[in-house]
């Protein structure tokens, strides 16, 4: 039996795990375990009904350093993840890509946004979490709370464009993932700010978008090895 489950490893699993830990890399490879982990404990709390205390704490903190110069900026950061903004540079993306033949590229990234956004839509309808209401949001919203679907998708958009800029543009590769981290941690920020999410809603969608990235650009990866 030992001699069976080994051969099996040796033949069918070890080769797969080689591939995918030169691809991604140990900490990579490490990073999605730890976040899968996390996503797995969250949500079974929040179908659970499990209140979080650090939710509303954190909320009322942030409304604590609200004012109207404060809501405008806000309200512009927020629109950098809106549907409208979205459509627009998916679109000018995937043309430009097309127009440079890097067709692999623009089929992998056409593919981790609309998984992004198939998986948003699938998993507020599973959750079906109510949005906060601890004080006025700035603006309304009539979705489901959980995730948040401008943490995941802007992550996954702004993230895979910042690895697709990176590898072409090597020598501006910081400049561009510090510009990238900045955009999505503020998206994310913004949506607690205009209070439309709570801190877990953030936390999730961020979590799920890291993991759907890392896949999309480990397939992204693969490919262009065999191609």
């Amino acid at each position: 039996m030992l001699r069976k489950s080994y051969d099996f490893w040796v033949q069918h699993i070890n080769p797969h795990l080689n591939t995918l830990i030169v691809t991604i890399g140990v900490v990579g490879l490490t990073s999605c375990l730890a976040i899968a982990c996390l996503l797995a404990w969250l949500f079974q709390e929040v179908l659970e009904r499990e209140a979080f205390a650090f939710d509303t704490t954190w909320l009322n903190w942030l409304h604590g350093y609200a004012n109207p110069s404060r809501d405008v900026v806000m309200l512009t950061v927020t629109q950098l993840a809106d549907a409208s903004v979205v459509v627009v540079i998916v679109a000018v993306t995937l043309g430009i890509l097309w127009w440079k033949h890097y067709r692999e590229e623009a089929k992998f990234f056409a593919l981790a946004c609309l998984g992004a956004l198939i998986l948003n839509t699938g998993l507020k309808l599973f959750f079906s979490k109510p949005r906060p209401q601890i004080f006025p949001s700035l603006i309304a919203e009539t979705s489901f709370s959980f995730p948040s679907g401008h943490a995941l998708g802007g992550f996954v958009m702004y993230g895979f464009l910042a690895y697709l800029l990176s590898a072409h543009f090597p020598k501006f590769s910081k400049l561009i993932y510090t510009l990238a981290v900045v955009t999505i941690a503020l998206i994310g920020l913004s949506r607690m700010y205009i209070g439309v999410h709570w801190p877990t809603d953030i936390i999730a969608g961020y979590g799920i978008g890291y993991l759907w990235l890392m896949i999309c650009i480990t397939m992204l990866k693969l490919q262009t090895r065999q191609v």
